[in-house]
């Protein structure tokens, strides 16, 4: 039961808890209560993982008009740096979730400018574009 319990942890990317476990190794035809399941996961040490709750990082206004479609849906330049597109990421790593902003030469389909921060700011926009700026 300890070998299979290991590779259903492993399978469920660290993220089954002693509940569904249980639950799963009833499934294959083990006889277990869930404290059992807790036992056995406590002993080989596998603590599961808590997801993040999704987070809205976007909130628009009705009210807002929208800008122009200057591009009309010609993303192919015909030259350098004539057009210019950005856009807003988000990333996990080991010290947590950090903000990417990217600038792209639509022309050579290029990052010409990028910047990091753990918080979306104004500043990492105008970081990212300055470093785009200075690139051209």
């Amino acid at each position: 039961m300890y070998r299979r319990t290991k590779a259903l942890f492993k399978a469920s990317c660290q993220s089954l808890g002693s509940r569904e476990m249980a639950k799963k190794l009833r499934s294959e035809g083990f006889v277990l209560t869930r404290h059992q399941a807790m036992k056995a996961m406590r002993s080989l040490k596998l603590q599961a993982k808590q997801r993040a709750a999704y987070k809205i990082t976007t909130k628009r206004k009705h009210t807002d008009s929208v800008a122009d479609n200057l591009l009309n849906q010609n993303f192919n330049p015909l030259g350098k740096n004539q057009v210019w597109a950005g856009d807003i990421t988000y990333l996990k790593t080991g010290e947590g979730w950090v903000y990417l902003a990217i600038v792209m030469d639509l022309y050579s389909r290029r990052i010409i400018g990028w910047a990091m921060d753990k918080r979306m700011t104004t500043s990492l926009i105008s970081r990212a574009i300055n470093l785009a700026y200075k690139y051209t």
